[in-house]
């Protein structure tokens, strides 16, 4: 049985997500966020060198990293459901949805979580100059790219409902975390399309399942 590793918080949320859009048996075993660091607990360590989540075990084997996770749940437990076929443009579609979650979107809206949180971790009597320096930060390097990506976003969804095609997908999943986090972070639901996506994926039962699975979700954090 799969097990797993569930940070309150973090991005391991799309993994129960896709369990439980497969209908796969697992285990969630909680770790919890140090209030005050906000860092994942040491615990998590004894899994994997990183201490960071998500990862999942099973068989004695260690996965980590989402999409090498989600690579692994849908060969060994996907039995071809929520992947496009092999050469079709939709499977091209999908692996540069799978990829590009992480590998593009997260950067800028990490960028603005950590510009964002400088101020409220800097000395009292040099608050206000990083809070003026953090701004700047944002307004001059993420803020753009984040606008970039949303316009980006809502073109593709405008082409067809779900990321790699008509059908929903494993990328669908991929790519929930960046639209949630721009959604709390950057403003993602003015753009209707993003809108539209967020609303159809929320109003699954297997999301909903998820949610009740992981606790409670600040995508803000």
């Amino acid at each position: 049985m799969i097990t797993v590793h569930h940070l309150n918080n973090s991005r391991s949320q799309r993994v129960l997500w896709l369990l439980e859009e497969l209908g796969v048996i697992y285990e969630v075993k909680r770790y919890e966020r140090d209030k005050t660091t906000m860092l994942a607990p040491p615990e998590l360590k004894a899994m994997h060198p990183l201490g960071k989540s998500p990862v999942i075990s099973e068989d004695g084997r260690v996965i980590a990293e989402t999409g090498a996770i989600i690579e692994y749940i849908l060969e060994r437990h996907g039995k071809g459901r929520l992947i496009p076929p092999p050469g079709t443009n939709e499977r091209l579609r999908y692996t540069y949805w799978l990829h590009y979650a992480e590998g593009s979107a997260m950067t800028p809206l990490l960028l603005k979580l950590i510009f964002t949180r400088l101020p409220e971790n800097a000395p009292g009597f040099l608050r206000g100059l990083v809070k003026s320096i953090s701004a700047k930060a944002n307004a001059r390097l993420a803020d753009p790219q984040i606008r970039t990506h949303l316009d980006f976003w809502d073109t593709e969804l405008s082409k067809s409902e779900w990321f790699a095609g008509q059908d929903f997908t494993a990328a669908d999943v991929m790519m929930s975390f960046p639209l949630e986090a721009a959604a709390a972070r950057a403003g993602a639901k003015s753009k209707p399309m993003v809108k539209a996506f967020l609303d159809r994926i929320h109003a699954r039962p297997t999301y909903q399942q998820a949610l009740r699975k992981g606790g409670p979700y600040d995508y803000a954090s």
